[in-house]
């Protein structure tokens, strides 16, 4: 039986999916990781990766690499995607190469786009029958990927915004608590960039938030001891919950954010940013509750694999 890796390498985290088709057609997961490693670090400033960002990814592939090689995955269904970060960096030649030695293939350095359309069709590959259309949201650390499409796959519009967590707060927010008049300034950059992105947010009947700010925020509003994929997947944000979240999260400094039991600490000191985009989107859209799915690029980049 065919297996495939994925490995989504973002602005903030670096991702891991082994898979291989299961009976019902569906993805049948078999591993699935998750480290921090902030390969963004400094990049929307300085224009290129900073060495210590580098010696992480390396590391944390380096991992990948062995849980790869053990689970008998063939080279040529092995994907590593890079996104924002990758595009924006000047010395990326250092980061392909780094992650070609270690893993035997090189980064596909992916456009916007084409970001979009995979992650919508990993989220929307386990969402339940229903209306549509759908938008999936993906609030990475240096990109939000909107995309508004059909339950079939059929992509309406898509558009890749240069906001993200890490981006927003290294920009306006800093270690926080923010500032009111620098949240103020956040809010009209967001809002700016969604308004002129050409992606009806209200068209759509369902709204689905995939990756970690999504995610992350569904075991916060869960009130998860530890955070647990299954409760989270398929989970219930409404907008007022969001809006919620986001005046809680922006009173409090990193250490009692990272105090919260389900928090990732590698997300700590950015997730107020990636709240605050969530909460411009969900004064746009029609559905007054997001879908979290944890179904995502990873997922349709291990379905572009397997054909």
């Amino acid at each position: 039986m065919t297996r495939v890796a994925a490995i989504d390498c973002g602005t903030n985290s670096i991702r891991l999916l082994i898979a291989e088709p299961g009976p019902d057609g569906r993805l049948a997961e078999l591993e699935r990781r998750t480290d921090i490693v902030r390969l963004g670090q400094g990049v929307d400033a300085t224009g290129e990766f900073h060495p210590d960002a580098l010696a992480r990814t390396f590391a944390a592939t380096e991992g990948y690499a062995q849980l790869i090689k053990d689970a008998g995955v063939p080279v040529d269904k092995i994907d590593f995607v890079a996104t924002s970060a990758a595009r924006d960096a000047g010395n990326r030649e250092a980061f392909f190469a780094g992650i070609e030695e270690r893993l035997g293939v090189r980064p596909e350095v992916i456009s916007g786009d084409r970001e979009a359309e995979l992650s919508f069709t990993g989220a929307v590959s386990r969402l339940p029958d229903g209306p549509g259309p759908v938008l999936v949201m993906d609030i990475g650390g240096g990109s939000t990927e909107l995309i508004l499409g059909e339950r079939d796959g059929t992509i309406l519009a898509a558009r890749s915004l240069d906001v993200g967590s890490v981006r927003l707060t290294e920009r306006f927010l800093g270690a926080g608590p923010p500032d009111p008049d620098d949240l103020d300034r956040a809010t009209e950059h967001v809002d700016r960039l969604i308004d002129t992105s050409g992606v009806d947010l209200g068209a759509a009947r369902v709204w689905v938030g995939v990756a970690g700010t999504a995610t992350t925020l569904a075991a916060v509003n869960l009130g998860l001891d530890v955070y647990d994929r299954s409760r989270v997947h398929g989970s219930i944000i409404t907008v007022d919950e969001l809006s919620g979240l986001l005046a809680d999260l922006a009173a409090k400094t990193v250490e009692e954010i990272r105090a919260i039991p389900s928090m990732h600490p590698g997300r700590a000191d950015v997730i107020c940013g990636g709240t605050l985009v969530a909460t411009r989107v969900a004064r746009r859209v029609s559905a007054d509750r997001m879908v979290v799915s944890e179904a995502d690029i990873l997922d349709g980049i291990a379905l572009s694999l397997l054909g």
